[in-house]
């Protein structure tokens, strides 16, 4: 044989090692495929596999695909299953579309499905709507459906507003100092939009004020602190708000400070330094009259001084006309003299004038 038969001999036979050779590498791949496949139904089976067990024999009607599906929409697939088991088994309405809308919402789901078999217990309506949207305004519904039940009781003032007591004044003056606890029951029809405990206590505040400042005397509120109790409750202070008030009970009531002497003592101090005020400023008035009479009387002595420097003049002048003689002089010298001798004799002082 020569060496082109050889040659020629050895072509099929490669051909069809390269066929087997690839014929196995696609084989392996597929069987690599196929494994891996059959580790990830393992892995996800054995992931649901106990949610999926419990909604089959709890009929919640969850399938696997759901469940799967759920963590693709990254939503915990454990809230949703353990909620709609917990309402298929208390037999209130809620599916598991809504619970999954409700989650992706950033709602509370476990504390919704709760509020709802609570009031199906206490048989106060609430569907998974309504509690989903109290939910969302982020007001606690298993809370506002326990209060419903249970109600609680809030105290007045608040102690974390750092007051211990309302003060209220009476009409004879005298300061009382209450302290009232507020019984309320959450009104579910009110809850979305209600104002707040706040509201509350600041309305039952304002009625204790007024309830005491129309009082005749403090007396009659320390004889029947129930008074303040009945005057209150008829404002009707729950308006408006997410809570039924059913009682106000005055828990304590003081005495303290006598106001409205504390008042009339101020206003007489108060009086008193007007009223030397006003004192201060007449003396003041006065001592300015006495300095300007003073500079008048100084004033006036001038002039006296100026006139009397004219007599001397007047009687040269008449010396030298002739209607004034030597004895006429000396008679009015004489006059004189007898006038200074009588008012030394009584004590006064004469002119200056005069003494001469």
């Amino acid at each position: 044989m020569t060496g082109g038969q050889k040659a020629a001999n050895l072509e099929p036979m490669v051909g069809t090692q390269s066929l087997l050779a690839a014929a196995g590498t696609l084989e392996v791949v597929l069987i690599g495929v196929g494994i891996l496949i059959v580790l990830v139904i393992v892995l996800v089976f054995f992931r649901y596999f106990n949610l999926w067990l419990q909604c089959i024999f709890s009929n919640a009607g969850i399938s696997l695909m759901n469940l799967i599906g759920m963590s693709l929409r990254k939503i915990n697939p454990s809230i949703i299953v353990r909620s709609k088991i917990a309402a298929v088994q208390a037999g209130v309405g809620a599916t598991t579309r809504d619970m999954e809308a409700h989650y992706l919402a950033g709602g509370n789901v476990v504390n919704v499905i709760r509020s709802m078999i609570a009031a199906d217990r206490a048989n106060i309506p609430l569907d998974f709507r309504r509690a989903a949207g109290i939910d969302l305004a982020g007001r606690n519904v298993l809370e506002a459906v326990q209060t419903c039940v249970n109600p609680k009781v809030i105290d007045v003032p608040d102690a974390a507003s750092g007051k211990e007591t309302v003060s209220a004044v009476a009409k004879d003056g005298i300061q009382l100092l209450a302290k009232a606890r507020v019984t309320v029951r959450t009104n579910i029809d009110r809850l979305i939009g209600g104002a707040t405990e706040e509201t509350i206590i600041a309305r039952v505040g304002e009625g204790i004020v007024t309830s005491v400042g129309s009082a005749e005397s403090h007396k009659n509120v320390l004889e029947n602190p129930d008074l303040i109790s009945r005057a209150v409750m008829d404002r009707g202070l729950d308006a408006g708000t997410a809570f039924e008030i059913l009682s106000i009970d005055i828990a304590d009531v003081d005495v303290g400070l006598n106001i409205g002497a504390k008042l009339q003592a101020d206003q007489a101090e108060a009086d008193k330094r007007v009223a030397q005020a006003k004192a201060e400023e007449r003396a003041a008035m006065a001592r300015a009259r006495e300095q300007e009479m003073q500079a008048l009387i100084a004033e006036n002595r001038a002039k006296v001084v100026l006139a009397e420097a004219e007599i001397p003049k007047a009687m040269a002048a008449a010396f030298r006309d002739g209607n004034f003689g030597v004895m006429d002089y000396y008679n009015l010298r004489n006059v004189q003299a007898d006038t200074k001798m009588r008012k030394s004799i009584a004590g006064e002082e004469g002119t200056e004038e005069e003494n001469k």
